[in-house]
């Protein structure tokens, strides 16, 4: 092992993941690391560079001596994102949908406003074994379907469901209907 890098830095990158519960996959995507160098790294068999550190440190969204000094202290998140930041997907005649949650939270819990305008539907594929999905409706009624399993939704109403098989949101109503979700993805075995 090269003396010049101190002999835990590969321990403190992977208490720094395991503190914001991040899998090396995530933790790949969001650094351009790849998930066997994180390995490595992360079990000391290899001595990074400073610019592979200081692109694991913008993943971890850490400052660079945080990991390069093993600092013991928890990494607390605090990020704010404004409203023209969020991601807008909208389809013809479907519903209109804001993503707010950031792009590296995809595939870990991932937060949405929906509106659905009147007789509005939008249709979900399954989503990764163990998925849930959690909605509250802020204004109108939905029917949410999950399978063979529904439910009418109303204004200040919640509802929490599987979302591992087919699953649809309606808007059966001649008002639209505002519904703040949620997408909870089952985590991963750590590594």
């Amino acid at each position: 092992m090269n003396t010049d890098n101190p002999p835990l830095i590969g321990a403190t990158i992977k208490r720094i993941r395991k503190d914001q519960a991040l899998t090396l996959d995530t933790l790949a995507e969001r650094s351009g690391v790849s998930k066997a160098m994180l390995s490595q790294i992360e079990s000391e068999k290899v001595n990074p560079t400073i610019a592979t550190v200081w692109k694991i440190a913008r993943g971890l969204e850490v400052e660079l001596n945080d990991i390069i000094k093993g600092g013991k202290e928890r990494v607390r998140k605090f990020r704010s994102i404004n409203a023209d930041e969020t991601t807008v997907l909208d389809t013809a005649g479907g519903p209109h949908i804001e993503v707010l949650s950031p792009i590296e939270m995809a595939e870990d819990l991932e937060v949405y406003l929906l509106e659905l305008s009147p007789n509005s539907v939008l249709t979900s594929q399954p989503h990764a074994p163990g998925t849930e999905e959690y909605l509250t409706v802020l204004n109108g009624t939905v029917t949410v379907i999950a399978g063979e399993k529904s439910a009418a939704v109303e204004k200040g109403g919640f509802i929490m469901y599987n979302c591992d098989i087919t699953h649809t949101i309606r808007n059966d109503t001649a008002a639209t209907a505002r519904v703040h979700m949620v997408v909870r993805f089952l985590k991963k075995n750590w590594v």
